[in-house]
């Protein structure tokens, strides 16, 4: 197989793009290198094809190397036929090899084993040939191969071993598998049956449900394999045996006249029932699973994706508040640039209910810091320190509002080593109440602190292959990352580490240089922290930012490779290093299209993508993509659930997108769900088709249920 060649096929690319694309894998480039500053070489692939490229790059290369490991292991059996060899070079799945590799492949003894053992091989050959007639009887035949020191004991005993024989060669046929797969994918269906408890009737829609395996969505497959994980449900797979025999029959029944037929017949119904289903079965909800999570996975990477590229709060002073009943609300005020300035505990809730007083500490901080805003935690207690901000509100002179910001892996950073090193001197709720204010802040620089498995903006992330999300997600974040830019003077070793080029060990090496020798006055000075080299450098230079430096590109998104060119640039049409400071060069790009862009691109050695690049940032240096999207929704004023009523029009903020439709926060502490036939008055394949996590929606309320806090919404207004 020409791995390249398929490539080029599977992803609907021209082959140069995708020879020149894995040349640059293989040499070593990352991939925010390769999308941001290789684009005249791969055509300007962006990060999400090169990730999908190489992901199935990966795959191939390893389905490659399987072939011929199977290859290797039959040849060494000297069983490597002409057959199997082409059988083998036309596998495209790992599966169809892994059927191939089935015979030959080392196992327990089986019963066909033993009967071979036994010597029984000939008299299974002579019944699949399935004569018109023999020259004796079979049972005739068979007693020839008695033998009671081999446990052959009557010729009932020689038969049913032969049709052990036959039964295990039908259900090694890797062409009888394969079809047998794709008849029991097409018609088969699931069924779950309720037969252990479900105290809040999670499951309540599967308690007895039947579909076909081939219309299951992805997000019905996880809560299944869930239920039956937890043992709620019981599940099934069943399939007409009648249309599989049938199958197998018309391929392996030769001469149904033939007194063999019906120890053949036996043994087709026996491969079929007792070898055959079990496996299909095990092998397809294994593969709808993996076809589910990798749905799951792609769903939870946008909905991260866009989490992550939440327009930061600048310029703002935010009091953290992480709700609690019993050991009370935990406060952190932090200042414009995340430092923290003070903390505090307050006991505005049950069972202590000191409002007076957690007034008087709350409205202290407020003034003494001219806090902006308060960010408040939407775990355990929250409705109730809501409520209170809310009344504060009104109480005190000073100007503020509040949001509130999602918990999800708030208590997992809290308790990490990583928390503890940040701040000693803190306890876990301390913590935490931090991390919430600087989520609102930077969602970016603050989340990347945390497993990404823990952010909570995905679907039955739980039940996944850790290894496989943990992969998919960390691109996501190294793609925000990259794509935003990091200042490295002010980047934690958490964010600094998802910089191309930049390793765990490579990002605390920078923190530390900068805490021995102050700040770096530019780029080219991380070449002299330990681990970063020359190749190192390549790859992250252009996404670190030095706002301090002298040199003006170094705090703009152009690599040092193209700083030549951007200067001669520049010069050409009469602008200097005063004009990028203060923002004078709008006219660049019209200037650049009437002299010509191809011609000054020729003139300055680099492409036209490189060009525009360079145009972008020096039209806004030092810019934050993130700005272009919709501010943050703050809030002055409560609403409770109690207070909804079917018809209210309400504005709204998407916090998750899952495959059945899109969870809003409508300003009461149980988001709403907006189910996919709510979404559009247009046929919808997927929510994400509409929504993005972060989206501000207009909605109408539905549905109210304040007993199993479940609130019903629709965008058809």
């Amino acid at each position: 197989m020409d791995i390249l060649v398929k490539l080029s096929e599977e992803l609907k690319l021209p082959q140069k793009q995708v020879d020149a694309a894995v040349k640059l894998i293989d040499e070593g480039n990352t991939i925010p290198f390769i999308a941001r500053y290789r684009k005249e070489v791969t055509g300007s692939l962006d990060d999400t094809v090169l990730r999908t490229l190489n992901d199935r790059l990966t795959y191939l290369r390893n389905l490659e190397k399987r072939r011929e490991e199977v290859r290797a292991s039959i040849l060494e059996q000297d069983k490597l036929t002409p057959e199997i060899n082409e059988a083998l070079d036309k596998a495209e799945i790992l599966a169809e090899i892994e059927d191939i590799y089935r015979p030959f492949k080392p196992r327990r003894k089986t019963r066909a084993d033993l009967a071979r053992e036994r010597g029984l091989e000939p008299l299974a050959a002579e019944l699949i040939a399935q004569k018109n007639s023999y020259d004796k009887s079979l049972s005739e035949m068979a007693e020839e191969y008695i033998n009671e020191e081999l446990g052959v004991i009557s010729a009932d005993d020689a038969l049913n071993g032969a049709c052990d024989i036959i039964a295990e060669d039908i259900s090694d046929n890797a062409d009888y598998r394969r079809r047998i797969r794709e008849l029991s994918h097409s018609f088969g269906t699931l069924k779950t049956e309720k037969v252990g408890e479900d105290e809040n009737g999670t499951y309540s829609m599967y308690y007895e449900y039947s579909e076909k395996m081939s219309d299951i969505p992805g997000h019905r497959i996880l809560a299944i394999n869930r239920a039956e994980k937890e043992e709620v449900l019981k599940v099934t797979f069943s399939v007409p045996s009648d249309l599989i025999l049938n199958d197998l029959f018309a391929k392996v029944v030769e001469n149904p006249k033939s007194p063999a037929f019906k120890y053949v017949a036996r043994a087709v119904i026996d491969g079929y029932d007792r070898l055959i289903a079990p496996s299909i079965e095990r092998e397809l909800r294994s593969d709808a699973f993996d076809n589910a999570c990798e749905g799951a996975i792609k769903l939870f990477s946008e909905n991260l994706k866009n989490l992550l590229m939440t327009p930061p709060l600048k310029g703002k002073t935010v009091l953290g508040l992480d709700p609690g009943y019993r050991t009370g609300c935990k406060l952190a005020v932090v200042d414009k640039t995340g430092k923290v300035l003070d903390t505090a505990v307050i006991y505005p809730t049950k069972p202590h209910e000191r409002i007076a007083d957690a007034e008087r500490i709350t409205g202290g901080l407020i003034k003494k810091y001219g806090v902006d805003v308060v960010a408040i935690g939407n775990g355990t207690a929250s409705k109730e320190s809501e409520i209170f901000i809310a009344t504060l509100i009104k109480k005190l002179p000073e100007k503020f509002r509040y949001a509130m910001v999602s918990e999800a892996g708030a208590s997992v950073y809290s308790a990490s080593k990583l928390a503890a090193e940040e701040f000693p001197d803190f306890d876990v709720t301390q913590r935490s109440a931090v991390s919430i204010a600087r989520r609102l802040q930077d969602a970016l620089a603050e989340l990347v602190k945390i497993d990404p498995k823990s952010i909570g903006v995905g679907q039955y992330q739980h039940d996944m292959k850790p290894a496989r999300l943990s992969e998919a997600l960390e691109g996501v974040v190294e793609n925000c990352v990259n794509t935003v830019g990091v200042d490295l003077n002010t980047a934690s070793h958490s964010l600094l580490s998802y910089v191309a080029g930049i390793n765990a060990t490579s990002a605390k090496n920078i923190v530390k240089y900068r805490e021995e020798n102050g700040e770096f006055r530019s780029r080219a000075e991380v070449l002299k922290v330990p681990r970063i080299g020359a190749k190192a450098y390549e790859q992250c230079a252009g996404f670190l930012r030095v706002s301090g430096s002298s040199e003006i590109l170094d705090c703009t998104g152009v690599h040092p490779e193209s700083y030549d060119a951007a200067r001669k640039l520049i010069s050409t049409f009469g602008y200097g290093n005063d004009d990028i400071k203060n923002g004078k060069l709008s006219a660049l790009r019209a200037s650049v299209k009437e002299y010509g862009e191809k011609k000054i691109a020729e003139e300055l050695g680099i492409g036209v993508p490189t060009l525009n690049d360079i145009i972008g940032e020096l039209e806004k240096p030092g810019r934050d993509v993130r700005d272009e999207a919709p501010e943050q929704e703050f809030r002055d004023d409560i609403l409770d659930m109690s207070d909804l009523k079917e018809g209210m029009v309400l504005t709204g903020t998407v916090r998750n997108v899952i495959d059945f439709g899109a969870f809003v926060d409508i300003g009461v502490h149980q988001d709403g769900l907006v189910h996919i036939s709510q979404i559009s008055n247009k046929y919808i394949k997927h929510p994400s088709e509409v929504l993005s996590v972060g989206d501000r929606v207009t909605v109408k309320v539905l549905t109210v249920d304040v007993k199993k806090q479940r609130i019903g919404l629709t965008m058809k207004l």
